[in-house]
């Protein structure tokens, strides 16, 4: 059965404006009401993947306030503070990390325009003293009250945010689909108009099927 046209649409007005040159990196953040708030703002910003370090298995979001977000933003769970720092450095990103010490900036006096990973840790404990070493730039969010750190869901947002203000600015949003490679345009846009059938091909070590403009599946190739 196709995909309803309408919402073969939807689904390209939101990917045409994904990024993959902009993340997050979270470590510690195990409540699942945070992860997904973390998840839900990443597809509001138009972040195509997220960040995790957690153990196998333990990252745990899709509560109610995902609001269905994790099927739109890819999850990468690294297991250690190693593999995570070096596989986004390998990439090509600058990490940015959320944390008060004698060499933080304010978060506003730097130039997120380009492979940007925002790293945040949980709002009790911070960022580790590992990690805190690995990052380009240790940054802080201002306050004025008594208390020293915001809900890291609330940070995440901010950051995010103020990335997509300094690109919207310098026109460098992506509006058709320029914020990821040809390649995984067309494989994303497939999982996500049929994600079951995608999980079938997967299984199965076939190539997915060709779409037309309209989403409808007019090609069906075999390996």
């Amino acid at each position: 059965m196709s995909i309803l046209p309408r919402r073969f649409e939807r689904i390209k007005n939101v990917l045409n404006c994904r990024m993959r040159n902009l993340t997050v990196l979270v470590e510690a953040v195990n409540k699942p009401h945070n992860l997904s708030a973390i998840l839900r703002t990443c597809d509001a910003a138009g972040v195509f993947e997220a960040n995790f370090i957690s153990e196998k298995d333990k990252v745990k979001t899709f509560n109610s306030t995902a609001q269905g977000s994790q099927k739109w933003v890819k999850l990468n769970n690294h297991e250690t503070t190693i593999s995570a720092v070096s596989e986004l450095k390998k990439k090509g990103f600058k990490l940015y990390g959320t944390t008060l010490n004698e060499r933080s900036t304010d978060y506003r006096n730097f130039d997120y325009s380009e492979n940007t990973c925002f790293v945040l840790g949980a709002e009790k404990w911070g960022l580790s003293d590992q990690l805190i070493s690995k990052v380009d730039e240790s940054i802080f969010i201002p306050m004025s009250g008594m208390v020293q750190s915001l809900n890291v869901s609330v940070a995440t947002s901010i950051l995010l945010f103020e990335a997509i203000r300094q690109r919207k600015s310098k026109s460098l949003l992506p509006l058709k689909g320029e914020g990821l490679s040809a390649e995984e345009y067309e494989k994303t846009l497939f999982e996500w108009s049929y994600p079951d059938l995608a999980s079938i091909y997967r299984k199965s070590g076939n190539k997915y099927p060709k779409m037309n403009q309209y989403g409808e599946i007019n090609e069906v190739v075999n390996n």
